[in-house]
């Protein structure tokens, strides 16, 4: 039986990103694909962006800088995931201190878990963010003290990841994908990933019309024309 995702063949698929949660779901969806890492992304943000418009923001401004360099027949995904409580964002702790800190800010409480995503290919750019909800238990210091020194989450946003002992003790309730607060919404990727194919038929379909009709109608007339149904091509939602 075919891949479903058979209409990716046309492309070489790149993950832009070193993240291990991120490399594990994406190839569940058993695709082929390989890793490229750019160093010194700046992933800054304006100050007046708020909730998803953040991961979006900053996933797209990684997929700015592997466009300088990506080839035309490759797809490349770029992600970036948030914590989003009390209006603020909790990001990688820089130390264990501020990881025991973003956990006792988060026990008790339902916070956001946002994730940007933008595919880019050689003629097209999508960016989406997918939102969960979760909910901790309260989480006693030592709690925290033990996930902390036993599992060291700096590089996970918020401090800890949902698939780690802290997930089992201390999430009590969750609302959304599951894969999504791990740091890549593959139910939604899959989905978006399906309809490339169709997009690239519908530009293929646009220009073989225009060509035709470049041969048989008046040439300015046509020209107008088939600017506007190519502009006018959108990915489907």
């Amino acid at each position: 039986m075919e891949n479903m995702l058979e209409n990716l063949k046309k492309f070489r698929l790149v993950l832009a990103s070193n993240s291990p949660r991120r490399k594990e779901l994406l190839a569940g969806l058993d695709v082929d694909y390989e890793v490229r890492v750019l160093p010194g992304i700046d992933e800054s943000y304006p100050d007046g962006l708020s909730g998803e418009e953040i991961p979006k923001y900053i996933s797209r401004k990684k997929a700015e800088a592997y466009e300088a360099i990506m080839q035309p027949d490759e797809l490349i995904i770029t992600a970036d995931t948030i914590v989003w409580t009390d209006g603020k964002v909790l990001g990688k702790p820089k130390d264990e201190a501020e990881a025991k800190d973003m956990l006792r800010r988060l026990s008790g409480r339902t916070h956001q878990v946002i994730t940007g995503v933008t595919l880019v290919t050689a003629g097209k750019k999508k960016t989406f963010a997918t939102v969960s909800e979760v909910t901790f238990d309260e989480l006693s210091d030592e709690e925290i003290a033990y996930y902390v020194a036993h599992y060291r989450p700096l590089d996970k946003a918020g401090a800890y990841g949902i698939q780690e002992w802290i997930g089992y003790v201390g999430v009590s309730s969750l609302s959304g994908s599951y894969f999504n607060v791990m740091g890549l919404p593959v139910q939604r990727l899959y989905k978006e990933l399906k309809t490339i194919g169709v997009w690239n038929v519908r530009i293929r379909l646009s220009l073989k019309i225009i060509m035709w009709c470049m041969m048989r109608i008046n040439p300015i007339h046509i020209l107008v024309s088939g600017f506007r149904t190519i502009f006018a091509v959108e990915w489907p939602k």
